[in-house]
């Protein structure tokens, strides 16, 4: 009988608030149930997106697609929509999420590496994508297709903004123009502006298709960001060392080139001056307040600048206050003012504020000061008050809202400088740092999880982190028998004592002078053992402490730990482990060996030689007859502990294995199964009897720090560099090792297909504008359905044909046998099925996978494009379809004789079927205007509705902004 095992997956994930492979956003809470105010922060958490509620720090909800494994690197919120995200990930996909049900609405697949920068129109119908591949692609959201695919870039898309082209507006008598509603009819036209790290920026003309500017943006030699004014008058455009190029759009100038044909050469983006930061490092991001006139800039320091724009009165102003020290200064020098020559002098004339430098109009404000290396930050847009508001996500896994007090624009004093305060965080949910051990509590029901500079002790059941206490760098951690009291061995040689129920540190030990690597709680439950970088293991008994309580006779009970024994080795230690049986202890050296010792006289029994690199970690098995040893080396060995012979080592990750542990016990005979975690992100369960691999455990996006087996055996939980902490789950699915290898060929076989169809792609790189498409093993299985259903509803239309044609000689002749597949499906008919298969392509992948279909497959299909245009069958799903066979195939088709009456007869019934749907929704449109004008004949209007509406429509007169 084939030996079977039971599957383990994944189950929870928790200790992340944020990761810092994407931007997070900052969204107005649209429940007004639990409205606190302070509003959602969107976030990234790897595979998924967080949804925080920033005032209460509570988790509202998750969004994660079971079949995405690719970490989250772009996210946008919808102009029109407030609950439409779009969301990018590292595998070049992107999807729709609505955030009130947490679904994904559509998803696409057209980029070949990781997105880097996403938008939206103003008009809300259309996404532009820009990726490290360096193209950018256009989605239609209503048709959920690709448009076409823009090349210009030579290096990743790092900016991205659609730009609205005013059309010359009617003026008054008095010479105002008239702010008009934005027209949604000019969607299919409008700009784009991009940035890429070639450090160019280009403006495309989205009606043409093409690039219609293009300018070097940053001297340096990177573009990093891209920030455009609210109203579209202006952009900044950073790279590194801290330089921040202005530049004015001429958007009245782009709409008047909208409704003509020629350009004339004429010029858009014009450089308005450099300022320069006061970090020097690479700018991330730069982001313009919504409603007023300030900018956070900021880098991958732990700060955000904050740029303030002076209003043209503040600069005229200025450009007063300079004339006067000019003149003071020339008074000072004795010199003689030549009344001429101030004549003369533009800048002590001329009002004129457009040749003034551009430092006068954008001046520093205020440097926020972070509590972490900031990855995103983002305007909160609450109410009108004296405070602006800033969301800032950092690289140490959290979230942090500044309040920053604005500028008084009435106040004459310049004394009072602006000042800032952190208002709100959320912190708590997660480490700073990375976790570097593990331990659960005796009934698996509490974890604990130890970093640098944090210990946090969690509810496995609720993921809520109960306990937080700050320690030093932690490398080890255990619970002491009865799960209150958490020891901690950090890099200093200390040992910590930590109580769970009063949330305080009972005392610490100075125990040794190297880092304390290892510890374990003897089996008894009475002592522990330390290991250190001193080259000495030294052993520790628990003993009851009677404290005086300062100021009184009154004495206080603790527990402290007293120093037994020591072990002396010849090199440092790295881990070490008690035998279940309490009969010998472990010890991994830094010179590649594991030594075992007899634990009563701590004589040396055993050497285990074989290792090439040091021993990370080991275990016991539960019978104490089987050692683990996991090394740098990338490989596992498994030694007897009765003669210390090497049963077997292999090959077992593709880098260095950070933990071994066996299942604890040996119920349903699995107690020589063991777990491996290692650097290459994944973690592997292992037969340590027929020394063969159970099963890979994949999810992780960093290496696994750190591993811990429940006592029962019905979970593990690992820690990561990714800063997650996740929970694996025994489940009742049974797996069988062959079902398994064949399974991880397959997945080699699709990642090789995949990548080899990616780089048959590369062909057209050289044309400006592309098709969108992107093969993957999704589009190749639907081309193939396609392929099957159009064979066997050839071959049933062939049958049913010849079937009638014979009925019409011998009416009492028996149907034909049809395929069993329509049988199944309720007597089908060939066209149904046909049409089934087809609507059950997602819109984004349909013309990928009409692609895959051979040219021979054509005709077949154009059969039943006939039979669907004749039945009104999907009207418009036919049309796409047709229309696209015949772009892709055109000079085949128009050189075969046999489809020129096949085309004749589509057209012919395409046509009728068409002009019945349009004189039906020409009846129904009729029909509305009659019931329409019904409706306004029996409403009655009141004198004050009507002044009321005329009062609301009144003309917005429009303010000119100074670029």
């Amino acid at each position: 009988m084939v030996k079977s095992y039971l599957k383990y997956e994944q189950s929870k994930i928790f200790g992340l608030v944020n990761s810092s492979t994407s931007n997070a956003i900052w969204s107005a809470d649209t429940d007004t149930s639990r409205n606190t105010g302070a509003g959602r922060a969107i976030v990234p958490a790897n595979e998924e997106v967080l949804c925080w509620d920033i005032k209460k720090g509570e988790l509202l909800s998750r969004w994660k697609d079971n079949n995405c494994r690719s970490q989250v690197t772009a996210i946008v919120q919808s102009t029109t929509d407030n609950d439409i995200f779009a969301v990018g990930y590292e595998d070049g996909s992107i999807r729709l999420w609505d955030s009130k049900i947490a679904t994904i609405i559509v998803s696409f697949n057209g980029h070949r590496s990781a997105i880097t920068v996403l938008a939206f129109d103003p008009s809300g119908v259309q996404l532009a994508s820009g990726s490290k591949d360096t193209d950018i692609i256009l989605w239609d959201l209503i048709a959920e297709v690709g448009l076409f695919k823009l090349r210009g870039h030579k290096d990743q898309v790092t900016g991205l903004e659609f730009l609205r082209a005013e059309a010359p507006r009617p003026k008054e008598e008095n010479g105002e123009s008239i702010v008009g509603e934005y027209d949604n009819s000019s969607v299919q036209g409008g700009y784009l502006l991009t940035t890429g790290k070639d450090a160019l920026i280009k403006l495309w003309e989205l009606t043409s298709r093409h690039c219609i500017e293009t300018h070097v943006a940053q001297t340096n030699g990177e573009c990093w960001s891209l920030g455009v004014s609210p109203d579209g008058s202006g952009c900044i455009t950073a790279g590194n060392d801290g330089e921040l190029i202005v530049w004015s759009i001429d958007i009245a100038g782009l709409g008047q080139l909208s409704s003509r044909m020629d350009d004339n050469g004429s010029r858009f983006l014009h450089n308005r001056g450099v300022l320069h930061r006061t970090g020097r490092d690479r700018t991330l991001e730069i982001k313009f307040h919504p409603r007023q006139d300030y900018i956070a800039v900021h880098g991958s320091e732990k700060n955000v600048e904050l740029w303030r724009i002076r209003s043209e009165e503040e600069v005229k102003r200025s450009l007063a206050r300079k004339r006067k020290r000019r003149r003071e200064k020339q008074a000072t020098d004795g010199m003689k003012m030549d009344l001429d020559a101030e004549k003369t002098d533009p800048v002590e004339t001329n009002d004129d504020i457009s040749s003034v430098e551009i430092g006068d109009f954008f001046v520093p404000y205020l440097i926020v000061r972070t509590g972490g290396k900031v990855r995103s930050a983002d305007w909160v847009k609450q109410k009108a008050s004296n405070v602006v508001q800033l969301l800032i996500s950092t690289t140490n896994n959290q979230l942090e809202v500044y309040a920053v007090d604005t500028i008084d624009k009435t106040r004459k004093s310049k004394r009072d400088e602006a000042s800032y305060s952190r208002a709100l965080a959320v912190e708590l949910p997660g480490h700073r740092a990375d976790i570097r051990a593990l331990a659960l509590s005796s009934d698996d029901r509490m974890l604990a999880t130890a970093s640098n500079g944090g210990l946090k002790i969690w509810n496995v059941r609720t993921r809520g982190c109960i306990r937080t206490f700050e320690c030093g760098y932690a490398l080890c951690c255990a619970f002491l028998p009865g799960d209150k009291i958490v020891v901690v061995g950090n890099k200093s040689g200390e040992l910590q004592l930590f109580d769970v129920a009063s949330a305080a540190l009972l005392g610490t030990v100075t125990a040794h002078e190297g880092a304390v690597w290892a510890l374990q709680i003897h089996p008894d439950g009475r002592s522990l053992v330390s290991g250190s970088a001193d080259k000495s293991a030294k052993f520790w008994d628990f003993e009851v402490i009677q404290e005086e309580i300062p100021g009184t006779k009154r004495t206080t009970p603790r527990l402290g730990l007293a120093h037994t024994r020591t072990l002396k080795v010849s090199d440092d230690i790295l881990s070490l482990r008690f035998s279940p049986d309490s009969r010998v202890l472990a010890v991994a050296l830094l010179d590649n060996t594991v030594k075992v010792f007899f634990l009563d006289s701590l004589k040396l029994f055993l050497n285990l030689y074989g290792h090439k690199l040091p021993v990370l970690s080991m275990d016991i098995s539960f019978d104490s007859k089987l050692i683990v040893t996991c090394s740098a080396d990338k490989n596992i060995r498994l030694w007897g502990l009765d003669f210390g012979d090497c049963h077997k080592a292999f090959f077992a990750h593709q880098d260095s294995i950070l933990q071994v542990a066996f299942v604890p016990h040996n119920q349903d005979g699995n107690g020589h199964y063991f777990f491996s975690s290692s650097k290459d992100k994944t973690i592997k369960y292992w037969d340590g009897d027929k020394f063969e691999q159970i099963q890979r455990l994949d999810g992780h996006h960093g290496e696994i720090w750190a591993l811990a087996v429940s006592r029962t055996g019905n979970f593990l939980v690992s820690a990561s560099h990714d800063k997650s902490i996740r929970i694996w789950d025994q489940t009742d699915e049974q797996i069988f090792l062959e079902e398994e290898k064949e399974k991880e060929l397959e997945e080699l076989y699709e990642n090789t297909l995949a990548t080899s169809l990616e780089q048959g792609e590369d062909k057209d790189n050289e044309v400006e504008v592309g098709t969108v498409s992107k093969q993957t093993i999704e589009t190749l299985t639907a081309g193939e359905r396609i392929a099957e259903a159009l064979e066997i509803g050839m071959v049933d239309l062939g049958n049913m044909k010849d079937w009638e044609v014979a009925r019409s000689t011998q009416p009492n002749i028996a149907p034909p046998s049809r395929n069993p597949l329509f049988i199944a499906l309720g007597g089908v008919s060939a066209e149904t099925h046909v049409l089934t298969v087809l609507q059950g392509i997602k819109a984004a992948a349909l013309q990928d996978a009409l692609l895959v279909l051979p040219f021979a497959t054509v005709p077949p299909l154009f059969t039943f494009l006939n039979i669907f245009a004749t039945k009104s069958m999907n009207i418009q799903l036919t049309c796409r379809i047709l229309f696209f066979m015949l772009k892709t195939h055109h000079s085949q088709i128009v050189a075969s004789k046999t489809m020129k009456p096949m085309l004749e007869g589509i057209r012919g019934n395409l046509r009728m079927a068409l002009k019945r749907q349009k004189n039906e929704m020409g009846y129904n449109l009729a029909a509305l205007n009659v019931i329409g004008a019904q409706m306004n004949e029996n409403t009655v209007d009141y004198v004050d509705d009507r002044e009321g509406d005329e009062s609301r429509s009144t003309r917005k007169r429009g303010f000119v902004q100074v670029a």
